[in-house]
This record gives structure tokens, C-alpha cells and sequence, in this order.
């Protein structure tokens, strides 16, 4: 089969070429999925060049790259919960190929059906977002209604489910983006206000804004030391992850954490999912809920891309800061062609 393989980690993106590699090991407890759709995240970015704290653990050459994906199952065990001809979607790591093989003797773990108000292109475009941003909140503390929320990296992947979640908790949400394009964007999805990180001392209109602060920042790029500018006294920052700073981890003044008394938290959501499995599938069930009565909106970058040889493409528009929402790359259509060819 086809796939986006990673025999040594890159210094360019344009660097990432198709591959053939053998076909996934089918036995009786794997479900085999056609993929249709993937999603690159800066993750991936981090993954492939080899900045990435996990590459000192499962990410290393060789290996297939890639997490989040949509696709159709083309074999699955008897009884399992899905089966043949279903559509589901989630993140599992060497997700840019044309088949995945999921060992699911102990369920399906990040594997769901894709619902029925979404394409799978949709789906592919959520992932795991949903269910992380919403631990997050879940991690930061009840918000009250009207309540300010900051989302940093607000036009990414993760950002945009992030604004939808905190409105539906009742927040007002101040979304921080990069361009008029992108704030549009985000004003159609229900935020309340947009500030540009490119406006000279932007924390500043941020208060302004708010009036004290905000009451929780949701930080998927990784500047606390700003974060903790814009909050209120007592806010909380909830630390989702460092991606977008390209491996380079910031450094803080610990102090500004003592002088706004304010709470720093992280929240990684893998490991949250082993550690408290049951608060995981609670997240899961409450962010399910969201989809099913309509109120999450998957937003996905308007420029096509076709074909694993595009996701070099795609990674590049992500790293530059051109795309927003989730680039979504159509690998393939349906699940005939991978009935004949298994």
C-alpha cells in the first residue's frame, strides 16, 4: 500500500514523499480500515522533523506519520460494534496510508462512528479535537455563564472546536488569530470578540475587552507568560500543548503566576485517557451529546487537497500559517476498491 513513511526525520516538509509499504497484518481481532480522509496537525509537523517530545519514545524513523484520519471499515471481528461499510474516524498514530490495522481485542479505543449530520471529511476535521478541548474546560473549573474565555491559536484545529465549546458553556469567548480572513472565520462561528497577535502589546486590547481579564485561557500554542497578562485575578490557564512554537518550550516568569493568583494547569489528554479511562468516556458521552443535538460545527479549510502526495501541501499551509480550521487531504472516496485489494 501507499503511505507517507518516515525513514529518518526531515528538516523540509517538502521532503515528505509516497511510499510503498507492506499492508497491514490482518488477524481476528483487527479492524482494517480503508482511509478516506486525513487531517494533519502541527503535531505531525513535529513528529516528522523530530521535535516532538514522543519521538524519544514511539515516534521514531521508521515509521508511518500521521494521527487523525476518517475512513470506512473494511473488515472488523465478529460482533464487534462496528462492521463492514461503517464510516468511522479518530486518531490513531501512522494514519497517512491507505489502510490502517487497529488491534481492538480490548474495544474500540479512539475509534468512533462517524455521525450522521457529518461527512467523513467533517469528521476527520474534528478527531480527538472535540473531546480534548472539552477536558480541558472540565480540567479548568466550572465556567460561569458570561464568563470570559481566551482561546490562543484560535483558528486551528483545535481552536475553532475550543471557541464552540466554551460558547455552549455559556462563556464569552475572545479568539486570538492572525488575519482578517481568519477572524471572519471565527466571527461565523459565534465569537465574541478577535484580537490579531500581530497588534503591537495585543494583550492589552484583550483587557480592554473584558473590562479585568478573562476568566480562563485556553492555550493550544504555548505562551503562558501572555496568557497570564490577560486574565483576570484568579484566572486559570489550561496548557493544551507547546505545537506551536515549533519545539521551542518557553520560558516564564514564574513570578506573574504569584502576582495575579492566578492557577496554571496542563492537560494532556492521552494520558488523561489512561489514567482515568471512566472521566475520558464521560468527556467522550458530553461531547457526543454537543454533536447530536447540532451545536458543533466542523470547520474545514476551504482548499482541496487530493491524495497522500498533497499532505506535504497541506503541512506546508498549516507551518505558514495560511490555512485555518483543519486542512482536510481526500485520500479516497469509497470502500469497493478496498474490498478487491485486501
Amino acid at each position: 500500500m501507499q503511505a507517507i513513511h518516515i525513514p529518518a526525520f526531515v528538516t523540509s516538509l517538502n521532503s515528505l514523499a509516497v511510499s510503498s509499504v507492506p499492508l497491514p497484518t490482518v488477524n481476528a481481532t483487527t479492524l482494517l480500515i480503508r482511509v478516506t480522509h486525513v487531517s494533519p496537525t502541527h503535531v505531525d509537523i513535529l513528529y516528522a522533523q523530530g521535535k516532538h517530545q514522543n519521538n524519544r519514545r514511539h515516534a521514531k524513523p521508521p515509521f508511518i506519520l500521521g494521527m487523525d484520519f476518517a475512513g470506512v471499515v473494511v473488515r472488523a471481528p465478529a460482533g464487534f460494534e462496528y462492521q463492514q461499510g461503517d464510516n468511522v474516524y479518530g486518531s490513531y498514530f501512522g494514519a497517512f496510508a491507505e489502510f490502517i490495522a487497529l488491534d481492538v481485542s480490548n474495544g474500540p479505543g479512539g475509534v468512533r462512528r462517524v455521525p450522521k449530520s457529518w461527512t467523513n471529511a467533517e469528521a476527520c476535521a474534528v478527531g480527538a479535537s472535540g473531546a480534548i478541548s472539552l477536558g480541558c474546560f472540565y480540567r479548568a473549573g466550572k465556567i460561569r455563564k458570561g464568563d470570559w474565555v481566551l482561546v490562543t491559536g484560535a483558528s486551528g484545529g483545535l481552536g475553532v472546536i475550543a471557541c464552540q465549546i466554551a460558547k455552549i458553556l455559556g462563556a464569552k469567548v475572545v479568539a486570538l488569530a492572525g488575519d482578517t480572513e481568519k477572524a471572519q472565520m471565527l466571527k461565523s462561528i459565534g465569537v465574541d470578540a478577535c484580537v490579531s497577535y500581530h497588534e503591537p502589546k495585543w494583550e492589552s486590547t484583550v483587557l480592554k475587552i473584558t473590562g479585568s481579564g478573562v476568566s480562563m485561557v485556553y492555550d493550544a500554542v504555548g505562551m503562558v507568560e501572555s496568557s497570564l497578562r490577560c486574565c483576570k485575578f484568579g484566572g486559570t490557564v489550561v496548557i493544551v500543548g507547546f505545537a506551536g512554537r515549533g519545539g521551542d518550550m518557553e520560558s516564564l516568569k514564574v513570578n506573574r503566576i504569584l502576582l495575579k493568583g492566578a492557577g496554571v494547569v496542563g492537560y494532556r489528554f492521552g494520558e488523561h485517557g489512561r489514567q482515568k479511562p471512566a472521566e475520558t468516556a464521560k468527556i467522550w458521552k458530553d461531547f457526543d451529546d454537543m454533536v447530536d443535538t447540532g451545536l458543533i460545527r466542523p470547520v474545514v479549510y476551504n482548499t482541496p487537497y487530493q491524495g497522500l502526495a498533497s499532505i506535504s501541501t497541506a503541512m506546508n499551509d498549516m507551518h505558514n500559517r495560511k490555512a485555518w480550521g483543519r486542512a482536510v487531504v481526500t485520500i479516497s472516496q469509497a470502500d469497493n476498491q478496498a474490498r478487491s485489494r485486501i
